[in-house]
This record gives structure tokens, sequence and C-alpha cells, in this order.
């Protein structure tokens, strides 16, 4: 199931976009300022960011360069009510993978979607690398020098998920959804198990990267100095 954030402070339009998502069968997040965007964004949890630029707290740009400079590549349409030139232009050179212009036909906005979603399922990725780890996309295989270990299924996922977002905190609440989905009922001592499995993994391939636990908030990618 596609996972879509939607930033928009337009209380009505919000509503219509959410149920128009929910129609298409998407799972859809809303949040109404910038700054509740970027925090939602960085999670790394979305397939696609549909963004308004005048948007209380950060504007559109702002949230979608720093989107950008965290190294996230989740695509992101704009929407606003601005149609000049110079503000699509800025939108794209900030960050943006698409545009479009307030009133717009919702099957067109869907369709711009769905072409965003294909588009990044064309780059096709083989391993994901931090500190001195690899993952290895094809073969589940995390490896660390000469060593190499095999992932379970939810492992893989979870260190997919935290090496693919080195610079931010994967929040628990998002990992839960990412990996084992939004109608799952997992209680948060099930995701404590599978991240002390990962780092015995850890241990075992003598890495220097550590999974780092903030209380009540969620996971992070460390190097050890030592």
């Amino acid at each position: 199931m596609m996972k879509i954030l939607i930033v928009e402070d337009e209380i009505r339009l919000s509503e219509a976009l959410e149920q128009i998502m929910k129609q298409e069968g998407y799972d859809c997040d809303m949040v109404y300022d910038g700054e509740d965007g970027l925090y939602y964004a960085l999670s790394g949890i979305y397939d696609v960011i549909v963004l308004d630029v005048m948007i209380p707290k950060l504007n559109g740009f702002d949230v979608v360069k720093k989107i950008r400079e965290s190294k996230l590549a989740t695509p992101v349409i704009m929407l606003t009510a601005k149609g000049e030139i110079d503000d699509k232009i800025k939108g794209l050179d900030y960050g943006a993978d698409d545009y479009m212009t307030k009133p717009f036909i919702p099957e067109e906005l869907l369709a711009r979607i769905r072409a965003l979603s294909r588009r990044q399922g064309e780059v096709i990725i083989k391993e994901i690398e931090f500190g001195d780890l690899k993952l290895n996309i094809s073969s589940y295989t995390l490896d660390s020098g000469i060593k190499s270990i095999p992932l379970k299924y939810k492992e893989f996922e979870i260190m997919k998920l935290l090496m693919s977002n080195p610079n931010s905190i994967t929040h628990k609440e998002n990992l839960i959804t990412k990996v084992w989905g939004t109608d799952c009922d997992v209680a948060d001592n099930n995701v404590e198990v599978y991240i002390s499995f990962l780092r015995k993994k850890l241990v075992f391939l003598n890495s220097k990267v550590m999974i780092t636990t903030l209380r009540k908030v969620g996971y992070r990618l460390e190097v050890s100095d030592v």
C-alpha cells in the first residue's frame, strides 16, 4: 500500500485530498504546517509527499530544501496557488519533483503521484552503506569488512530504514508502520526484540556502527569512535 504525506493548511482542501487518497486505497497522513511536515517527512516512511508552499511556521520551499539536505529522496509534489514561473523554478531547484497550481483536477494529481512512485521504483539500489556497514538489498545480508551475516525479513526492513535515514531519528511508531503495517497491533517490546537481534549481529560483525535508543522517541545509527 502506498503511503502519502499531505502537508496542507487549508482544512477543507486537506480533507478533500485525504478522501481522494483513501478512495484510491492509499494510506494517508495529514499535517497542517511546515514544521510538522518536515518532522513527518524525515521519518522516511512515505512513498510520495504532497506539499503546499504557503503554509505556517516553515514554507514549502524551505521544507523541501531541508528534506533534500537530509539526503532523503522521497518524491515531492508541490501544490500552490502561485502560478508564477519563478516560483515553479524555485521549487524545482530546491528539490521538488513536480509542481501543480491550484485549482487542480484530482485525477491529474493522482496520475502524477502514480508516475512519481513508478519513477522511484525504477531506481534499483543494490546496497546501502553507512559507516563500515553494507546492506545488500538482493541477498538480505549485512556486511562489515570481510564478515557477512544474513538477516531475517523484519531485521532487514528495520536495518534498511535505519541505514536509509542515517542522519535522522527513526521514530518507533513510524518504524512499526513501515515494517509491520498500519493495521498490525505491535507492542513496543516486539520492536526492542528485533533491535536486540540486530545489535548482536553488529557485535558479530565487529562493526563500529551502533543502534542508539532515544528513550520514548526512537532509534538512530551512530559510528563509535572507539
